[in-house]
């Protein structure tokens, strides 16, 4: 009878070795720059290309792109850094700064000594710690990045982030840093810290806890919406950029009326506009 179960067994035991994820490994760091964690699979996936434009093309944010590429430097250089929080309205640059960021950093420096960007999901968050543990055994230099952070209730991966970003009893790993991008200054609705204030006996202590979390960010970024000025400042760099054949007052017109069209003057927006643009001018090109 025994002997009749043990194949039954061994195909359990392999289902369940297949249903399991693998023990997370850093093989491949020396194949790209940046990876996307993938916690199901327990591996960092490699992406050969980021999507970047150059750290110059960024207009209307001057004093948030020195203030995260020197942090970015100092981190880069072993020097101390902090956990940086990008805040502020949609399509403003916040990702492109980060992604600009990284690239200008390792332009300059041996492969080796490359920083190395992954990308976490915001409903993977809960395997942070799996991830900065294993990170902490590498020699080289990572910044977590999460683009579109918010939080739509009090969840436990909310937690887990503030205890990971406080480092927990071992201390957030030398060679690690976590960068982030929201629409929302305190990575929550307004309407949930308000409505915290109102029902508690306390107000001041049940809004502080709900926006402990933005502390553990030790630089903070705002961005927002442009004025006409730079974003036309921006559409003239991506089209000088590109070499497109139009001339300055014609690009104004038609940037200006796409923004109007899109409801929102943005860095985003500008790109859009040159993508369309460019397709219209190669069109016209091919047919005269």
């Amino acid at each position: 009878m025994t002997t009749d179960l043990l194949p039954l067994l061994d195909r359990i035991a392999s289902a369940l070795e297949r249903l399991s994820p693998p023990a997370p490994t850093l093989d491949g760091l020396r194949t790209a720059d940046a990876f996307i964690w993938q916690p199901e699979r327990g591996r960092l996936a490699p992406v050969a290309a980021v999507a970047h434009v150059q750290l110059d093309l960024l207009q209307g944010v001057d004093s948030q792109k020195q203030t995260l590429l020197q942090n970015t430097r100092h981190f880069a250089d072993g020097w101390p850094a902090n956990n940086a929080m990008l805040w502020g309205s949609r399509g403003t640059g916040k990702s492109s700064l980060v992604k600009a960021c990284h690239a200008a950093i390792n332009r300059d420096r041996p492969a080796e000594e490359h920083l190395i960007l992954v990308e976490i999901e915001r409903e993977d968050l809960g395997t942070l710690p799996d991830l900065m543990a294993l990170l902490r055994e590498s020699s080289r230099r990572f910044i977590i990045f999460c683009d579109d952070l918010s939080f739509e209730k009090e969840d436990r991966d909310y937690k887990a982030l503030k205890s990971v970003l406080d480092g927990g009893i071992a201390g957030r790993p030398s060679n690690v840093l976590f960068y982030a991008t929201s629409n929302r200054r305190h990575l929550m609705p307004r309407d949930m810290i308000d409505n915290e204030r109102s029902t508690a006996i306390n107000p001041s202590e049940a809004t502080e806890e709900k926006v402990s979390l933005s502390d553990r960010f030790g630089l903070w970024l705002g961005f927002h919406v442009c004025p006409q000025d730079v974003y036309l400042d921006m559409v003239r760099a991506y089209a000088k950029e590109l070499n497109l054949p139009i001339s300055d007052e014609e690009l104004c017109a038609q940037a200006s009326e796409w923004s109007v069209t899109r409801g929102n003057r943005s860095g985003r927006v500008a790109a859009q506009f040159i993508d369309d643009l460019t397709a219209v001018l190669r069109d016209r090109a091919t047919k005269s």
